[in-house]
């Protein structure tokens, strides 16, 4: 195979993400790619995920400008970088940026920024983000100094916080190993803290203007913009281990696999349709090989336009559906409750429409509320809720968010009407490079956790959560994506065509098994979420996507028993076993572009046994 038939199968895409460079000053290691800094590790352990300079737009896109003048010096005691950018606003104004990296052996690392425009400058953001890590992290203490010199002694939050745990921040210091702390210090404007596990990104982001602060704001004429972020690691450890002189800890580079101690069953694995792929959808399922799988759901939303066809063709569907269905309804709210509710009832009555369950949102709710913004208008939670019972009466009634954990962790909505809580979750709301999606699957437990320690053993849903976002809650519309790239936010992903959306998927499957959850959505049918190819895309049109493969494989393993395996690499191999009518097996997946060597232990077993996962495979085997 080529390399570009290569590439195009893992990323389906031919495009790729830029080849970071590795920069070393003794202990201390960072990748530069694209201007910022990520994997920001010390002997070999990760200090920070990123030290980042961001510019957003008003609907939150982050600019991609490309690196000018890009200058390396590297010597044995560190390194120093420089570059400048440009970026093109709108109605022809431009932000210019100059950057200075400077890192040594003492373990000291600084990143200076200045920014300038000679038009004025429109943005939401404009500057640093430093992102700690999430595993291992949270939950552990940080002294975090403010603005005004008060030190704070403190934890960064296990359980995921609705808003900002701190504020008014100029430095924060955690521990990066027994006798390592990190002290990072933030100047040139006022820093807080966001816990982006809320958008599934597994890190905690410190970021420049506090979010009370109005947006968009404008950088005048003549006001240069200057910021500056230091890291200082302090090692006071006597006996200091040795290390292989490249930043990473010794290994033979195999991962190993054992079994853990979870236990549960596997969730039913459901697919979005929505009116505008309801009739290919429909055309889908009625091949004779089609997916099999439990559950249906049926996306409503009278504010698109959608009306009494949608209902018409839904119950054409659910005729030869063998397993369950759920019609999700972003309810207007902009009239009586009760009447906007039995209209909906009436136009699937008269359709013969009559699905298992019914999960209410109001539309404005997908819409997210940042700190400081005033609450849109809209009906008390509990009214919505008794107005959809009564109007479905007899149908078991779910709520929640249409849109992510983010507005539902935000705005709790009230359990006693309820038969179940669902949400979604999408990995490219901040960064959509190949490294930062796959390292969402890291926040997931945190977000199943955080859930259940809301609301308890009440049903929980996830999905459907899709690479490409399906709806923006944080602008006013979706990215447009012609070129196929990785962008953020956008409503189309090339990734989505090819195996990296397979492993992403199994990835996501393992990481939220211990939820306990009731049905988990990962796709659409058709259209561009779908399971199948789109005529404009690299794929043939109609021939099924990788990702056919993992939700076949986890609708067949509907209802079995699962087991957790221990990885020894969790952000390279993830893997869990099951036990459907006696028959074990064990679920490897690969959720890096390398390939991995793995070695499997099984309990009571006086051998192991070895194999090679290629970049992003799937691969299920036998146990006895």
């Amino acid at each position: 195979m080529s390399e570009t038939a290569a590439q195009l199968a893992l990323f389906g895409t031919v495009r790729q993400d830029d080849t970071p460079r590795l920069l070393k000053a003794g202990k201390l290691t960072a990748e530069l790619a694209g201007g910022n800094l990520r994997n920001i590790r010390f002997d070999g352990v990760e200090v920070l995920r990123a030290i980042s300079y961001l510019v957003r737009d008003r609907d939150w896109g982050t600019y991609a400008p490309a690196i000018a003048d890009l200058e390396i010096h590297e010597t044995e005691m560190g390194f120093i970088v420089s570059y400048s950018m440009t970026c093109d606003g709108p109605h022809d104004t431009v932000l210019h940026i100059a950057a200075a990296i400077e890192g040594d052996a003492t373990g000291k690392l600084a990143f200076k920024v200045e920014a300038h425009t000679a038009t004025g400058f429109e943005t939401n953001r404009c500057g640093f983000c430093v992102l700690h890590p999430i595993v291992g992290v949270a939950g552990t203490p940080v002294a975090v100094e403010h603005v005004d010199g008060r030190l704070e002694h403190t934890i960064l939050p296990d359980l995921i916080e609705p808003w900002q745990p701190f504020k008014e921040m100029r430095a924060i210091t955690h521990t990066v190993l027994p006798g390592v702390t990190a002290a990072c210090r933030m100047e040139g404007d006022t820093f807080e803290m966001e816990d982006q596990r809320n958008w599934s990104d597994a890190s905690y982001k410190t970021y420049v203007r506090p979010l009370a602060l109005p947006w968009p704001y404008r950088i005048a004429v003549g006001e240069p913009v200057v910021q500056h972020v230091e890291l200082t690691i302090a090692d006071s450890r006597t006996d200091k281990p040795v290390s292989p002189g490249d930043g990473t800890p010794e290994s033979d580079g195999i991962i190993r696999i054992s079994p853990d101690i979870a236990t549960g069953a596997m969730p039913a694995i459901g697919l979005s349709i929505t009116p505008e792929e309801a009739k290919t959808s429909l055309a889908a399922l009625l091949q004779p090989d089609t997916l099999r799988i439990q559950h249906l759901l049926f996306h409503f939303d009278p504010g698109a336009g959608h009306g009494p066809q949608a209902f018409i063709d839904f119950a054409a569907i659910a005729a030869i559906h063998k397993g369950a269905t759920t019609l999700e309804i972003a309810v207007p709210c902009r009239r009586p409750l009760n009447d906007e509710m039995q209209e909906i009832a009436a136009l699937m009555r008269n359709a013969g429409f009559r699905p298992d369950a019914i999960m209410v949102c109001p539309s404005v709710d997908r819409q997210s509320t940042p700190p400081g913004s005033a609450w849109p208008d809209c009906p008390p939670l509990d009214d919505v809720y008794a107005a959809a019972a009564q109007a479905f009466s007899g149908i078991r009634l779910g709520g929640g968010m249409l849109s992510y954990f983010t507005e539902l962790n935000r705005k709790r909505v009230p359990p006693a009407q309820l038969g179940f809580i669902s949400h979604c979750t999408n990995p490219i709301v901040h960064a959509a490079d190949d490294i930062s999606v796959m390292q969402t699957l890291e926040a997931l437990p945190f977000i199943t956790r955080s859930v259940r320690a809301i609301y308890g053993s009440l049903p929980y849903r996830i999905g459907p959560s899709t690479i490409a976002m399906r709806q923006n809650p944080y602008g006013s519309r979706t990215m447009d994506n012609p070129d196929g790239g990785r962008i953020c936010m956008a409503k189309r992903d090339p990734r989505h065509n090819g195996r990296f959306a397979e492993a992403f998927a199994l990835g996501y499957a393992a990481n939220v098994l211990d939820a306990g959850l009731e049905c988990l959505t990962l796709s659409a049918l058709t259209g561009p979420f779908g399971l199948f190819a789109d005529i404009d895309e690299p794929v043939a049109a109609g021939r099924p996507r990788p990702l056919h493969n993992t939700v076949a494989l986890l609708a067949r393993l509907s209802g079995a028993q699962w087991r957790a395996y221990r990885s020894s690499s969790p952000a390279e191999v993830l893997a869990f076993s099951t036990n459907s009518d006696g028959q074990r097996s064990l679920h490897l997946v690969n959720i890096t572009g390398a390939s991995q060597h793995v070695e499997i232990t099984e309990e009571g077993a006086g051998a192991s046994s070895q194999t090679t996962l290629g970049p992003f495979e799937t691969r299920t085997l036998p146990l006895v």
